[in-house]
């Protein structure tokens, strides 16, 4: 075998973790931008001749080219539309711009033609970069991978083409194809793009590698856990894709007051042709006006205003490990204003180590029994703390027992059968009744380890208490300064919601800075607190990772789960996900969420100061169709472009500083 899968690497100085590729969609690759740029064209060739005095045979043709090229496809969608019995606003300036070339006002047409046109592949260009900066994680992972067969013969596969099962060959300085877990080897691998470890982590054997993530040192021989389409990457850019086509409540009333307003607005410029003919008003002048006033009255600005925000902020979330799977949360987690944080897993790192193992004096077990007997009973749970009873008897090296009937009820603990005997492992509240000898002994024992910070968890056989187990876990680095970032967003310290017991819980939010703790919760008492918060009129934050916590994310006005240590119940249930388990993330993503709600307001103001402006002007004076087209188009970009400003870094950075700076 060969020597770089079985010598374990030396720790190497770190490189700069790898950069997030970028890469943008070119402009002409885009249908939109060809055919405006076909409009501008064939409208800057044919304005010179006309204002030079060429004949109208020279310019004409192109002016309807212009008009062909820049308006078939919004005509089209306003046909469409209009199918459906839904009044569009792009069949609202294709009306408009042959209004005016049905007057002698060729030219004023196909320059709302071409700023239109211009305008909507500004959009276009804009909806595909949003999605190019999530879509560009998927550049992380690599097409291919060294396959090993069998008989250990290499073979190069597309990466999509791998399979759960299959083992593959990760060489120093390559990406990994797929997630999976290591086979052999050891290696320093660079994962910071998916979970924000600043320094590469040692990989050995048994340990979880995902796609995207760069091999440092030492060959590793990985078996791919999961296909292509389910690797971490695939599922950010899949769930803010998903996010992607969500609408907030404020574009849900948008759209419909649109239907309305875009009705009110056709009468009204009848009204604003027939009513100055009724009283002698030229014709020409009229319609002229009529025209101007339905372009500069069309709601565009408006329906632009809130998505591009929302959106923006989603793509920028998504780029640095937070996913927020809808427009509607995005604008949601903006208006909190408490928090509830889960102790384990969530202010915690979710990866516990036993501490200590206390079998009694009368059953006559020794550690190593007590401990074999808690790990076959906790074996098939996902609770962090049975995953370090089982992590701790296979770091002894024994041998962990089949069981059967295995239970689990969230907040209480597991019970199964090994060998026999009914085997309970829990919470030493929920689990110890009687005043025996043995139930004496473990209650002592446990309320020691609780008054020094661990977690005491009971185990019982055949309903008889025959140990304790010590459970020490450790606090994240950011628990307390995002405790504080937390309180200065909402104007109240978070509270600290936990199953776990209350000498425990004291102890570390003293630690992070939190007053309010409630502790021994059962996962209904979770979702009850916050339910009381709700009935005050708060607004509250949920932050967990667990079964447990899953009701009071359900519950609560925003919830928000740990990806990497959370349950899958969790991950469903909540509105954003956390893929990197940066709690720091959380003040930042709920900081970026009320910039992005302010620029919806900015925006609004900007779309109405425009358009009442133009109708004034064109109702109380005389405004020019260019000049009223460049209002209402200009509008239209400036709001569209506004909105693209959170997504940039620098967007993200504003939002992760401290609560003094910009929120």
């Amino acid at each position: 075998m060969p020597s770089a899968l079985i010598q374990r690497p030396e720790r190497t100085p770190s490189a700069a973790p790898a950069a997030l590729p970028r890469r943008g969609t070119r402009v002409l690759a885009l249908a939109e931008a060809r055919w405006a740029g076909a409009a501008l064209g064939l409208f800057l060739i044919a304005l010179p001749l006309q204002l030079t005095g060429a004949p109208p045979w020279a310019w004409g043709p192109l002016y309807a080219a212009a008009y062909v090229t820049g308006g078939w496809e919004p005509a089209c969608a306003g046909l469409q539309a209009l199918r459906e019995k839904t009044l569009d606003v792009d069949l609202l300036m294709i009306v408009a711009a042959l209004g005016a070339a049905a007057i002698g006002q060729v030219m004023d047409g196909a320059l709302l033609i071409v700023i239109f046109a211009t305008s909507g592949a500004l959009e276009a260009l804009a909806t595909a970069r949003t999605q190019d900066a999530v879509r560009g994680l998927l550049d992380l992972a690599p097409t291919t991978a060294t396959r090993l067969a069998d008989d250990g013969s290499e073979e190069t596969v597309a990466t999509e083409d791998l399979a759960v099962g299959d083992t593959v060959l990760i060489r120093p300085g390559e990406r990994v194809g797929a997630d999976g877990r290591i086979l052999q080897g050891a290696g320093e691998v660079d994962q910071a793009t998916i979970t924000g470890e600043p320094l590469p982590v040692t990989k050995e054997a048994g340990d979880e590698v995902f796609a995207g993530t760069l091999n440092g040192t030492g060959a590793l021989r990985v078996k791919v856990e999961r296909d292509a389409s389910d690797s971490v990457i695939a599922r950010i850019v899949a769930m803010v894709e998903e996010a992607s086509q969500t609408k907030a409540p404020t574009q849900l009333f948008i759209e419909k007051v649109e239907q309305r307003y875009s009705l009110g607005m056709v009468v009204a410029t009848l009204a604003v042709f027939l009513v100055p003919l009724g009283f002698g008003a030229d014709l020409t002048g009229s319609l002229l006006r009529a025209m101007t006033f339905m372009i500069v009255a069309s709601p565009c600005a408006v329906v632009l205003a809130t998505m591009p925000p929302l959106l923006s902020a989603i793509a920028n979330a998504g780029r640095h490990g937070v996913l927020v799977k809808s427009a509607v949360v995005m604008e949601r987690l903006g208006q909190i204003d408490v928090v509830a944080l889960d102790k384990t897993g969530t202010l915690t790192e979710g990866t516990p180590r036993v501490t200590d193992v206390r079998p009694l004096a009368g059953p006559g077990l020794d550690e190593d029994a007590l401990l074999t007997l808690a790990a076959g009973a906790e074996h098939p749970s996902e609770h962090p703390l049975a995953r370090a009873v089982v992590e701790a008897a296979r770091t002894r090296g024994l041998v962990i027992p089949a069981m059967r009937d295995f239970t689990s009820v969230p907040g209480s603990g597991v019970a199964a059968t090994i060998d026999g005997h009914a085997i309970a492992v829990g919470a030493p509240a929920r689990l110890l009744e009687g005043t025996d000898a043995a139930a004496v002994e473990a209650a002592a024992i446990a309320e020691s380890m609780e008054c020094e910070g661990r977690t005491a968890v009971l185990v019982q056989r055949d309903g008889v208490a025959v140990g304790v187990l010590g459970i020490a876990d450790r606090l994240r680095p950011a628990a307390a300064a995002t405790v504080a970032t937390l309180a200065a967003l909402t104007g109240s310290t978070p509270m600290l919601l936990t199953g776990d017991n209350p000498r425990a819980a004291a102890l570390l939010a003293n630690e992070v800075g939190i007053s309010d703790v409630r502790a021994g919760l059962l996962p209904q008492d979770k979702a009850t607190a916050v339910q009381e918060q709700e009935k005050a009129g708060r607004r509250v934050l949920v932050v967990g990772d667990g079964v447990n916590d899953a009701p009071a994310l359900a519950a609560a006005h925003t919830g928000i789960a740990m990806g990497r240590a959370g349950s899958d119940l969790a991950l469903e249930t909540a509105d954003a996900v956390i893929v990197r388990d940066e709690l720091a993330t959380v003040p930042t993503v709920v900081g970026l969420s009320r910039p992005a709600r302010r620029l919806v307001v900015q925006n609004l103001v900007v779309a109405a100061v425009f358009i009442s402006g133009l109708v004034i002007w064109d109702l109380a004076g005389h405004l020019p169709l260019p000049l009223g087209v460049l209002g209402h188009e200009g509008s239209t970009v400036i709001v569209g472009l506004n909105g693209l400003r959170l997504l940039r870094d620098t967007a993200w950075n504003r939002a992760a500083a401290p609560a003094g700076g910009d929120r």
